[in-house]
């Protein structure tokens, strides 16, 4: 998971989109091209924030804390609780289950954060074609 800071440090700047000379330029694979759905609910008695998007992994698939590799047809969630602890999960789409993305927990500065988190999560994970 990468840190999300608020303020850059020495010799470090924002990025900024390639604009493309103000056109638009997509390619299949494009982590934009994907719709991410906001959701705010409880979850195990915590308010939580969450980023919902489906995703179809590479050939590796995606490894999880409760059963190891997942792959096909996936469902991505990022949610932040009151605490502003995040977690990136999966389940195989349209079903109960979700699944803990291996190595993907940490503590968010601020919940606004939640959206970078979730659009890494998402261009690391999504790659349909391979």
């Amino acid at each position: 998971m990468v840190s999300v800071r608020h303020r850059l440090g020495n010799r470090e700047v924002l990025l900024e989109a390639d604009n493309h000379g103000q056109r638009e330029v997509g390619a299949g694979g494009h982590a934009g091209n994907l719709l991410t759905r906001v959701r705010r609910g409880w979850e195990s008695g915590r308010m939580t924030e969450q980023r919902v998007t489906d995703i179809v992994p590479g050939p590796g698939g995606v490894m999880t804390d409760e059963v190891g590799v997942v792959t096909g047809d996936l469902t991505l969630r990022t949610e932040v609780d009151d605490a502003l602890n995040v977690v990136v999960r999966v389940q195989y789409k349209d079903a109960a289950e979700w699944y803990t993305v291996t190595g993907a927990r940490s503590q968010l500065a601020d919940l606004k954060d939640i959206d970078a988190i979730h659009t890494i999560a998402v261009a690391t994970l999504h790659r349909p074609e391979g």
